[in-house]
């Protein structure tokens, strides 16, 4: 691990961004050609720690995925019931929640690692959902085997930590000899909108969802291979246009989509909210700071939470206080990001408060210091942020921001000399 001198902006910023491939999308459009019926193909992947996890435990369970060509892959889809494997997580929520329902369609056992952070990270909602559906499941967290088959079809379970356990049941929903029917009991699932990619994604390769209140139910069907195109990831393009709030200047990122589910395309009305002028024009966004200092808002982030470490970096930076809400749940992502948002802010002189489901942030001035990561790839974008205005900002571990984008020091640096 090193430490990483964040870039400080002695100018206003004037940059393009080609961002890389939608994480979100690249995990499904892999999952979902591995047990398609016939060959297909991804164009525009994302090539990240996450994603290379992802190739490597679907290649473990007997698809044959060729990623030389890093702009398009070739997909064979596991042939017959997958095999046995030992399949390592990394700190990938999509791995160790996507793969473990496609491991159980078959009777062989599946072994799942990752690292050492991974086992505080919430499995037991869906390793109770296998077990309802007649699986053998070993554990309650990394590591876990699970031995299948399927034998039922219907799973209740509490998904108010992570939408990944329904998307991770309806996925593999279609091989199952009964489909599958799942109802959420609890408080509000958090990132609907994830969901209804999850959803999005099998309607296009021709599954019936059917979605009723707290209820999805998939039938067994065929999965239709697919040429499918992934756009660039609207989460991690979110802290580039936030550069310019900090700067001044602006930034814009081609290939933005027209029409998405990705959630991380809220962060264009979110950026107006701060002040931010944002021109759509054909395929590409270009948001143009318009004043300093920006204010501070009130927001409810519970459908778009990948974006509060952004968000939050930003409230830091602001004019005036900022609350934020709706995101407890992030609490188990990567790592507990409100403390981490609330600890590192709060070491740079700022005053970050955790309430129950978000935080309180009053601007204080900030001043460099270190900033660490832990791990988090989000948490680092957030330190590189605050460095555009805060000289001597130093993030530790700047190598997890390759779990999304393994070129993010390079373009960042890039985009500010």
């Amino acid at each position: 691990m090193s430490w990483w001198l964040a870039p400080h902006a002695s100018r206003v910023i004037e940059s393009e961004i080609s961002i890389p491939g939608s994480k979100s999308a690249t995990a499904r459009a892999l999952v979902l050609s591995s047990l398609a019926e016939g060959p297909g193909s991804i164009s525009g992947p994302l090539k990240a720690r996450d994603t290379s996890l992802m190739v490597a435990g679907l290649r473990s369970l007997g698809a044959t995925i060729d990623d030389t060509d890093p702009d398009m892959w070739m997909i064979h889809p596991i042939d017959g019931e997958p095999r046995q494997a030992l399949i390592d997580c990394g700190l990938a929520g999509t791995v160790m929640r996507f793969l473990p329902p496609i491991a159980a369609t078959g009777t062989l056992p599946a072994t799942f690692v990752g690292d050492d952070a991974a086992s505080s990270r919430p499995m037991e909602p869906i390793l109770t959902a296998l077990r309802q559906l007649g699986v053998t499941v070993d554990g309650d967290c990394l590591p876990f085997q699970v031995t299948g088959p399927i034998q039922s079809r219907e799973a209740v379970i509490n998904s108010a930590r992570s939408s990944q356990f329904i998307s991770g049941l309806l996925l593999s929903a279609p091989r199952n000899p009964e489909g599958i029917r799942v109802s959420h009991q609890g408080s509000a699932v958090p990132s609907l909108p994830h969901i209804d990619m999850t959803v999005a994604a099998l309607k296009a390769r021709g599954v019936e969802v059917f979605h009723k209140k707290s209820t999805w139910e998939v039938q067994p069907s065929v999965i239709r291979p697919l040429e499918e195109v992934i756009e660039p990831d609207l989460t991690t393009a979110a802290v580039f246009l936030a550069a310019t709030l900090v700067t001044g200047g602006k930034v814009s990122v081609p290939r933005w989509p027209k029409n998405t589910t990705q959630p991380g395309a809220h962060v264009l009305n979110i950026l107006r909210q701060f002040g931010a002028d944002v021109d759509v024009c054909d395929s590409n966004v270009t948001v143009s700071a318009t004043g300093d200092p920006f204010p501070g808002i009130t927001i409810d982030l519970s459908q778009t939470s990948e974006l509060t470490p952004v968000i939050a970096g930003l409230c830091a930076l602001a004019g005036s206080p900022s609350v934020i809400s709706g995101v407890a749940h992030i609490r188990g992502h990567e790592t507990d990001r409100l403390l981490a948002l609330s600890t590192q802010i709060t070491a740079l002189g700022g005053d970050c408060q955790e309430t129950e489901d978000g935080l309180i942030i009053t601007p204080r001035p900030l001043v460099g210091g270190r900033f660490r990561s832990y791990a988090d790839h989000r948490i680092a974008h957030v330190g590189a942020l605050i460095g555009l205005r805060v000289p001597g900002v130093i993030v530790d571990d700047i190598e997890c921001t390759s779990k999304t984008m393994p070129e993010f020091p390079t373009i960042w640096k890039a985009m500010v000399l």
